[in-house]
Order: C-alpha cells, then structure tokens, then sequence
C-alpha cells in the first residue's frame, strides 16, 4: 500500500511538472505578444488627455465594448475640446446625460479600423478604390422616432433606409460621419474652400472631421486605430432632419409629407419596440415615394453595394416659404386653379391637391440631387434630368448644412426645372392641354424641354382636338378617333396625332417666328412645312381644308414661344401629291399655273391613273416638286426635252403647241423622264436657308439604266432658292414679289411636299 501511494504520488509530480511546462510553452507561443497595444478604451487612458471623453465613455455604456476585441475606428476628442464645447454650449461634464453620451460616443465610432493609408480609399466589394471616400459609417442611429404617421402625436416610426418606398429590416439606419483628407479634396479636385464654405470657424489642415481638425493621427490599438480631433462632434441631422429643423422651409416640408409620405405598420418593429419599452404601440416605416429622386431620410445613399455612402450623398436645395408660395401660385397653379383670387398662401396644399402627382414630383425633384454637390461643383452637377443646381453659392443660398447623409441648402429662390420654364411647360401645367400633353411626353418632351434648343410651338387644346375627334382614354390607356360615330382605337389615331404634334412644333434655334407680323415658311419638326403672313398660319392640311388660322395670342419661354390659334389647328393633310398638283392645275379652259405639268404627268408612264398618284412615290416620305412655268415647258418642246409640235429648225425654231399625250413610246418614256426629274426624292425643301445651302446633292425619281438615281444641286438662302441640273444649268423660283417668301406659285404646301414654279425647266443627262 505504501508502494502504490508512493508510486502515485511520483507520478501527481510528473503530471504536474509536464503540465507547467505545456503551459509555458502554449504561453510562449499563442500568448499575447508583448508588443500588442492595449484596447482602444485602456489606450486613452494611458495617454492622458482623454479625461473628459472617457467620463463620456463611461456614461454612455460603452467602456466595456471599447476594452474589448473589435475592429473599429475612434475620432476621439481631447480634453482641450471638451473644454470648447462646454464654453460654447454653457454646460459641464455633470449635465452631459447618458443619452447624450452616447450620441457623442457612438457618432465619433467607426466600424472597422482605417489608419490614414486608407481613409480616403472606398471599401467596395473589389476592394479599395483609392481617394474616393470622405464618409464612414458609425454606430450611431437615431431608431424610433415619434410624433408623426398615422397616430399623430402618439406615432412610433422608423425611417426608410432605402431608396424610395424600400425598407430593410434590421438595418439601423446608421449615420456616417463626414472627413476630409487631403488625397480625397485633391483627388476630387476640391479645396478648402469647399471645405470652409459648411465649417468657416475651423481650419482646414487636411484631416479635419467635421468641423474638427485631427491632431493626432493613427494612434493604434487592440482593437482599432484612434484619430485624436479637437472638437467635440454631434451627431449630423440628414437632410431631412434639417429641412424640418427650420420654420422657413415649412412649406417645402409640407408638400413632401402631404403628397409624398406614407406610413406602413412594420410587425417586426411594433414587436421590437413593444419588447424593449412594454408599451404596445404600433410602429411605422416611414416611406417616401418611388417617384422621388431619394428619400431624405435614407442614411444608406444608394446601396449598390454595402458601403457606397462611404463615396457620395445626396444633395437638396430647400427653397424658402418666401421663394415657394408665390412660385406655385403663378407658375404651377396658374392654370389649375385660374381664380387668382384663390391662390392664396392659405390655400396651398389645398390647392397643390388638384395638381398630377408627377407635376408636384417634377417640382421636388428639381431640387433634389442624387449626388454631393459640393460648393465649387454647381457647373458640374445635375440633378435627375440632368439639370444643374441654378443658384449662385453667394447671393442665393441663406443656410447650409454637412449633413449625415448629404447637402443641404436653404436657397432663396425656386429650382428652374426645364418643365416648368420651356415651352413643354405651357402644355404640361394646363389640364386644357392634357391630350397634348401625353403626345409631348410621348415624341418630343426631350426636346421641347431643353433650354438648350429653341422650338416655336403651336397650341393643340383638348377642345381643338377633341372637335376634330380625337381623344384619349384613360381606361384602357390609348388614344382614340371617332368619325361619324365610329371609334378606332390604338395605333392609327395615334400616329395621325403623332404627325399633327410634329406639324405644330417649329424648331426655330434663331427665334425665326418670333414675329409672324411678315410673312415666312418654316420646316416643322416632322420634316413638314407651314407658312405664316401678317399673323396667319397655315399648313398642307388647313390649306387643303380651304382654312385660315389666325393668331390670337402668345407667350415666351425660356427656350422659345407658343402661339395660340383660332379657326382650327395647323392639320395634317390626305390628299395625294398628285392631288396637290392638281389643285394649282385648273382647267383647260381656266389654266392654272401648274396645268402643263400636271397635264403631261397625268399621261406619263410616271403616273398611276389607277391610284391617282405618282408612281415610285413612298407614304410617309417628303418630296419637292418643281414645276416649270407654260415658258419654260415650251422651251422644253423646242428644246426636245418635251414631246410637242414646233415650227422652223435650229435657232429659228419655235413653239406650236403641247402634245400632253404622246402615241409614241419613245415619247412617252420623254414625258417620263421629264416628270421624274423634277421630283427630289425624300426632301422637301424651301427658300429658307436651311437645307442644300451652298451646292447640295440631293436625289431625283429619275433614274439611269443602271439603276442610279440622278440628282441635282441645291443652292439655298433665305428668299432665294437656286438649282443646277446635270447639265449644269442654274435654275431658279419664280421671282416672288416684295422679295417675300410668298411667290404666287411657289411654297405650295402638299401632303408632304412641296411645290415650286420655276424660271426654266431641268436638263438631264443619262
């Protein structure tokens, strides 16, 4: 027995001895090294002047996760900016409560540790994307806020953290902190002066912090790396927080959260909520609509990627109540509600109720920039559309903020937006114009809202519209025509809609009818023309329709003028370009000045008696005929470029009489011929200075044996239209008379083309 307890205890020494040597050499090796620096909270107090922040510490709970392992980032102010926030805010250590402790704390925390080599660098999901950042996210959020939604002052809601109409549950909605670094301004080509123009009582040094300056930089930890600042930073409003933290922008506000905030009861928040409070409130998501730029409550910027706030904002301009009222009254419900007397500050939002959602989106919109527009970036800048901020950084921004999540400036003047100062505008804010309106947007709103291009536009009421036919319906979303009873429906109306727009949209870059007094003719948009003299306007289908329009008011836009019409609207045509020269043609016994012509096209082989049109003619295509004067046809026949009976021989030779309709083919293939080449295919052109100006080939219907088409040669300026034909003879119009664009027989407006009498007839060679 002795034996085995000696035995035994031999063997307690062993196990005891090998096991103190296990120990030292696990300690030796997986121990903490000795040159590992302390946790972030023990760092600080070994440095000595962190007093004051780690009392905050202490008082905001978080002693316990800043000495333990983490991965975090600290701007901690010394003691020495304590001292200035206590003077500037006439408070002590003793009055800072925990709620405040723990803002101050939480907002000054980073997630993750970033050393100087990479604060300005993105953290995307391919890794660091160099001098792009000047943000990060913190651990602070502001969670449940109350007084708004559905139980008023008794609500319980959360921001979005999404954009727009999109929440995520579990997201805190976390605030970022701005900084700026000296690699980040260069790279972005920003200065102190972006910097001073939101902190003018703090200097820039090239790694401030808000309006701190970090005075110690990379002081490692355990835990994370500390960045020593000089003042003390709260927390930032977001840009919604600030546009509701000032009474001058309370009628901005208000059309957001009347027209454009929802509330959706979130179960998974009530019961959160409801947990950590014991009370058993519903709680709201607090959501702003899908048509707006962003919401302005989002912390999150786009989130593409999880960090993508670390590189950019979001930008508003909040126009003041004194700069919005009067701006809404006389532009955007000047029509809505046309009793002055009712546009009253009173009645706004009551007013704003009758307004299309889109009209009061547009409005928001323009002041919201999906982006940091920072102060020496205006020019470059744009909004949703593209627009650039339209204020001057000195004389029209009253207020500015660096906010959590973006810009802010309180601006003492209303966004332009381009659909509200073009010619769009006098469509798109009038519900008389409505049909219009979605024809606008439809085929020419790029246009005709862009500053940078110059329309004249004629006026389509619905009233004009709606008399001819034409109308929209809303139920099944399309548009409509109805003719001695009978409705179509769809594509047909549609396009004919489409063609009567484009008639009544003039580009006109040199404001060319900015005065209809005189007399002109003009290409619309749609490749077509319309005339105008002393105040009347008209096009192939008013002329066709025997129709004088007249002009009976106007009003100027930024990028143009509108005309307003009585008698009718500028119309599409139907007849056929025969038709049209038929109408000039008259009769044997009353000839018309087209009657020659006309009488040879009508037996050629380029004319098709059965369709009661040229032949090789496209629909939908432009086309300039030119029609030679009886003169000219005669030297045509003497010339034997025409089939005809002449008298005498060489220079002698002269003119008897038209054969119109010739028995021989090699005849007729003359007239053919003859017809074909004055005919340019697919342009139609006008003395107006515009197309073929110095020397332009365009194509004829005449073509050679191989198939080519023959052309001509176009010299244009404004009142003078020239031609030189393959035999390179110079051709003229009619000489008109007054040197107006109006010759009698000349400008004739066709279904698509255009009619010119001429001084003398065009040579070909095959």
């Amino acid at each position: 027995m002795y034996k085995f307890l000696k035995n035994l205890s031999c063997l307690l020494c062993l196990i005891v001895i090998f096991g103190s040597c296990r120990k030292k050499a696990f300690d030796d090796y997986y121990g903490r090294p000795s040159n590992l620096q302390p946790p972030i909270y023990q760092v600080l107090q070994g440095r000595g002047n962190f007093n004051t922040f780690l009392a905050v510490i202490d008082k905001s709970g978080y002693k316990a996760t800043l000495s333990a392992a983490g991965y975090w980032t600290l701007f901690a102010p010394n003691d020495a900016a304590f001292q200035k926030y206590f003077t500037a805010n006439n408070t002590s250590l003793d009055k800072i409560d925990s709620v405040t402790a723990r803002k101050i704390v939480t907002y000054s925390l980073v997630f993750n540790a970033f050393q100087t080599d990479h604060i300005a660098d993105y953290q995307s999901a391919k890794g660091w994307v160099p001098t792009s950042a000047f943000k990060r996210r913190t651990a602070y959020y502001d969670g449940f806020m109350f007084g708004a939604g559905p139980d008023g002052a008794n609500g319980v809601y959360v921001s979005e953290n999404r954009n727009v109409g999109v929440y995520q549950y579990g997201d805190n909605n976390n605030k970022y902190i701005p900084y700026f670094y000296s690699t980040f301004m260069t790279a972005a080509g920003l200065s102190a002066a972006d910097y001073n123009y939101f902190f003018p009582s703090s200097t820039y040094s090239g790694f401030n912090v808000a309006n701190a300056s970090v005075v110690n930089k990379d002081i490692l930890a355990e835990n994370g790396v500390i960045h020593e600042i000089d003042q003390v930073v709260l927390p930032l409003p977001s840009v919604e927080q600030k546009m509701a933290s000032n009474s001058q922008y309370s009628v901005f506000k208000s059309i957001f959260d009347q027209f454009m905030v929802t509330y959706a009861s979130d179960v998974n928040y009530t019961r959160q909520y409801n947990t950590v409070t014991n009370k058993n409130n519903t709680v709201y998501v607090k959501k702003y609509a899908p048509n707006l730029t962003f919401a302005p409550g989002n912390e999150n910027f786009v989130k593409l990627e999880d960090n993508d706030g670390q590189r950019d904002g979001y930008t508003l301009f909040a126009p003041t109540d004194a700069a919005l009222i009067p701006y809404i009254d006389n532009t955007i419900l000047e029509f809505y509600v046309p009793d002055a007397t009712q546009r009253t500050p009173a009645k706004l939002l009551t007013n704003m109720a009758v307004l299309p959602t889109n009209i009061i989106a547009d409005l928001l919109n323009a002041h919201m920039f999906p982006t940091t527009v920072w102060p020496s970036k205006f020019a470059s800048a744009g909004n949703a559309n593209g627009e650039p901020p339209r204020f001057n950084t000195t004389t029209d921004i009253v207020e500015k903020q660096f906010g959590s999540n973006g810009l802010f400036y309180g601006v003492n003047k209303v966004q332009q937006a381009n659909v509200f100062s073009t010619v769009y505008a006098r469509a798109y804010l009038d519900p008389n114009y409505s049909i219009m309106t979605r024809l606008l947007d439809l085929y020419a709103k790029a246009q005709t809202s862009s500053p940078s291009l110059k329309y004249t536009v004629f006026m389509l009421s619905d009233a004009q519209l709606r008399a001819l036919g034409y109308d929209f319906n809303t139920a099944s979303q399309a548009f409509t025509q109805t003719v001695n009873g009978t409705t179509t429906s769809g594509g047909t109306p549609q396009a004919a809609l489409q063609r009567i727009l484009n008639i009544n949209i003039v580009p006109t870059p040199n404001g060319e009818l900015d005065d209809l007094s005189g007399n002109g003719i003009a290409e619309s948009l749609g490749g077509e023309y319309i005339r105008w003299n002393n105040n009347k306007v008209s096009s192939a289908g008013t002329v066709e329709q025997n129709l004088t329009l007249n002009v009976i008011g106007s009003r100027s836009y930024s990028n143009g003028k509108v005309y307003y019409l009585s008698g009718g609207i500028l119309d599409q045509a139907s007849k056929l370009i025969a038709a049209d020269i038929a109408a000039n043609a008259g009769t044997s016994t009353a000839q018309g000045p087209y009657y020659d012509f006309y009488t040879y096209m009508v037996s050629s082989g380029a004319y098709n008696a059965g369709a009661g049109e040229l032949l090789n003619v496209q629909l939908g295509a432009n086309y300039t005929v030119f029609i030679p004067t009886q003169a000219a046809m005669k030297q045509a026949v003497i010339d034997g470029y025409l089939p005809g009976v002449t008298a005498g021989s060489g220079a002698a030779k002269t003119f008897v009489s038209f054969t119109y309709n010739p028995s021989s083919s090699t005849d007729k293939d003359l007239v053919t011929r003859f017809i074909q080449y004055h005919i340019l295919n697919g342009i139609s052109i006008a003395p107006d200075g515009k197309k073929g100006v110095n020397g332009v080939t365009f194509p004829t219907l005449l073509k050679n044996v191989a198939g080519d088409a023959l052309s001509v040669v176009t010299f244009n300026q404004p009142g003078n239209l020239t031609i030189r034909d393959s035999q390179a003879r110079t051709i003229g119009l009619v000489a008109p008379n007054n040197n107006s664009y109006f010759p009698a027989t000349s400008n004739y407006l066709g279904n698509r083309v255009l009619l010119h009498q001429i001084d003398g007839y065009l040579r070909y060679t095959l």
